[in-house]
């Protein structure tokens, strides 16, 4: 039976979503990596760029009006994925006609409402602070972790902020996010012993107490233009260190997010965009 999949993004970051809830699907990691290709894979009937960051099957769920499942381009399957959960919250308002939804992770269930100006709000939840939620390998504080990259006497970065969005983040502090290291030191940091579960490695550049500029090394797939969850999380480590207030303009890659730490009950919500880029249908 032929599978069709719809190709949208969230600020760049791409997805090719697939609906699960009457039939089963498990594509197995050499399928994945093969429909992600850059070069020879997926791509919508309408054209468009080949492959994609994520795959998304959105599944049934008994603690939510559906469960969305994640596997990162190499084929490996994720807790979740912020600008997925807003390109997912719109398709499933758009199948109800409600203005919100709750989505079921393995990072947990999050709710999704539209917001005023078209885009997607998603509450997140409290985000994870204590070193075993990130998790990390050994006991730290989690403001600021033992961790650099370059000589011991002057490394190139260090003392990064760690928070779990309901998958893991590093976050370095940079004076300029546009020459950071990306590719070279978040390639090594993202498989470093001290995370046994792999993470997500962000480059923070604060400009201003309501702006922050960032770049994001993804788990499982590379540099991407946008991370709702690493955008979180970089807005939580930098009011953690006293660098921006709790509420912040993200600026990515692929556009801005909103962000804020709410103080009220400690949840993070993330409002941005979604758009959809075609459909097709699984070889």
């Amino acid at each position: 039976m032929s599978r069709p999949f719809v190709k949208m993004n969230g600020l760049g970051n791409d997805f090719v979503v697939v609906e699960a809830r009457t039939q089963a699907f498990q594509p197995t990691p050499e399928q994945v990596r093969a429909w992600a290709d850059r070069e020879t894979g997926l791509v919508p009937s309408s054209g468009g760029r080949r492959g994609f960051d994520q795959l998304i099957a959105i599944e049934p769920s008994n603690n939510g009006d559906a469960f969305m499942r994640v596997w990162n381009a190499d084929g490996g399957s994720v807790e979740t994925c912020g600008n997925a959960l807003r390109c997912v919250g719109w398709l499933l308002m758009q199948a109800s006609g409600l203005d919100h939804v709750s989505i079921d992770t393995l990072g947990g269930v999050v709710d999704a409402t539209r917001a005023k100006d078209g885009r997607i709000s998603v509450d997140m939840g409290e985000p994870g602070l204590d070193w075993t939620q990130i998790p990390l390998a050994e006991e730290m504080d989690t403001r600021n972790i033992e961790l650099q990259v370059g000589p011991i006497d002057a490394p190139h970065l260090h003392t990064p902020g760690a928070v779990s969005m309901g998958n893991p983040h590093v976050v370095f502090f940079v004076d300029d996010a546009e020459t950071a290291p990306v590719r070279e030191a978040g390639s090594l940091i993202e498989h470093h012993p001290l995370f046994p579960e792999g993470v997500n490695v962000g480059f923070a550049q604060v400009k201003g107490r309501d702006r922050i500029r960032l770049k994001v090394w993804e788990r499982g797939a590379g540099q991407t233009k946008a991370c709702g969850t690493g955008a979180c999380a970089a807005l939580v480590a930098c009011a953690r260190r006293g660098l921006t207030g709790r509420s912040a303009t993200l600026e990515l890659d692929g556009g801005e997010l909103h962000v804020e730490w709410r103080e009220s009950d400690g949840h993070v919500i993330m409002t941005g965009p979604y758009a959809v880029e075609g459909t097709g249908v699984l070889p």
